[in-house]
């Protein structure tokens, strides 16, 4: 997507900037634009990456292991309450 620029806009664009900066000045701005992207493209990989990982992580699973867990205790205490209080009838 070029936002509607056509080919000679792009080249009058390039004549104005060769010359404010003169020849030998463009390929150093080429590079520092191109380290600039480089940069933003990592950073958004990696925001991207973490909000990945937070998503695969799913709080739920954990709870019902736990969960399950105190379900498990808490039978186990009903069941010697149960045999406790039988014995003594």
């Amino acid at each position: 997507m070029v936002l509607f620029i056509s080919g000679a806009e792009i080249m009058f664009i390039f004549f104005v900037v060769l010359l404010i900066f003169g020849a030998d000045k463009i390929p150093t701005i080429a590079r520092g634009l191109a380290k600039g992207i480089t940069q933003v493209k990592q950073a958004t990989n990696e925001i991207k990456s973490e909000i990945q990982k937070s998503a695969d992580i799913d709080p739920t699973k954990d709870l019902g292991g736990e969960l399950t867990k105190e379900i498990k205790e808490v039978k186990k205490d009903l069941t010697e309450l149960t045999h406790s209080v039988k014995r003594k009838l």
